[in-house]
């Protein structure tokens, strides 16, 4: 164990992902010039300086070459490789053969990868799925379809494990049958947020679980942005769900646009706060998405389709076509007043005095039929009233 943070073929990944004053840029540029990473780290102090390096990393390289275990640097390297060891987390480094390949092309790209969980997922097509933590209900019945529908459809969904949009999507691939990829903001070995503490147990155990940062690296804010740039980086295009003006989410499309990727959005009411920035997006040219159809549209110009991916045989496939946005055939075991309170709903907010108008029911028995109505998951309270809710086609 104490040979393996210095002899290691990822051993000089780990010390060039953790060298003092030596941004993305500078990595950058580094490997253009010096591809032999390894042989560049083990050159003497001169050749580091020439190569660009600042003094504290030319510091830590040559007390690397020493195998000082007194240098503070040094002995953070060997930490986190031995909790990698300890916890099972795998090392993806710039070197391997499997490093994903559209996400090598981004500006920034990691030059290691933490993992737990199936590594070999990460060489399958993807598409990001990202959106509000606030989201509605009906946001989060279409992250949970569109999810299902493209693991179906042989796409590998990728989000960030976030609440909302983010967890609807994987659920929504989980429970098809299909592994998710997970890419956070913490060392994988960081449950967060806590509530998604069972869902994170079972993305590792039929997907993957990815970070830039090391194990036991805690949530920051500067972290979230810094992660959607790797989930734009492995998709071929990345949805939109629902996502206010100023949501996160739109970090994320705007580093996909950077990186040539394909950004899809699916449009909401004008009155829902968590749809204008999809809006937003469509009017700066996203592709408006109503089904899976349109993201398939939108990629037939990669040069490979995926190939249909089968479900785990321990939950059903879905067998529905791709979700639709468009109106819906009302339920067969609504009452008279359930069917009329439902007809007269769009998927705009509506008062309760708009709804007694437009229904002839009385104050009393619309509440009423309303609350049933939301108990089936049909309804749902909004600002201004109530609206429809898009079932979830099953």
């Amino acid at each position: 164990m104490t040979d393996a943070p210095f002899t290691h073929p990822a051993a000089p990944w780990l010390l060039f992902a953790h060298l003092p004053r030596c941004g993305a840029g500078r990595r950058r540029a580094l490997l253009d010039h010096h591809p032999d990473l390894p042989a560049l780290l083990a050159t003497n102090a001169a050749t580091l300086k020439s190569a660009g390096l600042a003094p504290p990393a030319v510091d830590l390289v040559l007390a690397w070459q020493r195998r000082d275990l007194h240098h503070n640097g040094v002995q953070k390297l060997v930490a986190i490789w031995r909790a990698c060891a300890d916890q099972g987390v795998t090392l993806m480094t710039w070197a391997d053969a499997d490093y994903p390949e559209p996400l090598r092309h981004i500006h920034d790209a990691p030059v290691v990868l933490y993992l737990r969980g199936e590594r070999a997922l990460l060489q399958r097509p993807q598409i990001g799925v990202v959106g509000s933590r606030n989201a509605s209900r009906s946001g989060l019945a279409h992250a949970r379809n569109f999810a299902a529908v493209l693991s179906e459809r042989g796409y590998l969904v990728t989000s960030g494990l976030a609440l909302g949009i983010d967890g609807a999507a994987h659920l929504g691939a989980l429970n098809a049958g299909y592994p998710t990829v997970a890419v956070i903001g913490t060392g994988v070995d960081v449950i967060y947020p806590r509530q998604h503490a069972d869902l994170t147990r079972r993305i590792i155990e039929s997907g993957v679980l990815v970070s830039d940062l090391p194990p036991g690296a805690p949530p920051r804010a500067a972290h979230f942005p810094q992660r959607n740039r790797i989930i734009s980086g492995l998709s071929r295009g990345v949805l939109v769900v629902e996502a206010s003006r100023n949501s996160g989410s739109l970090i994320t499309a705007r580093l996909a646009l950077e990186q040539g990727r394909e950004v899809f959005a699916i449009p909401g009411s004008v009155h829902n706060p968590v749809a204008r920035g999809c809006h937003d997006l469509i009017r700066q040219g996203a592709v408006l998405v109503e089904s899976v159809t349109d993201i398939e549209d939108a990629l037939a110009g990669w040069q490979t389709r995926p190939v249909s991916a089968a479900p785990q045989a321990s939950r059903a496939s879905p067998q529905q076509d791709a979700p639709s946005l468009g109106p819906e055939p009302l339920p067969a075991q609504l009452d008279d007043r359930e069917i009329a309170v439902l007809s007269a709903l769009g998927y705009d907010s509506l008062s309760t005095d708009e709804l007694c108008l437009a229904t002839g029911l009385p104050a009393d028995q619309l509440v009423q039929a309303l609350l049933l109505l939301e108990m089936q998951g049909l309804v749902e309270a909004a600002p201004g009233g109530y609206q429809r809710i898009h079932p979830v086609t099953r």
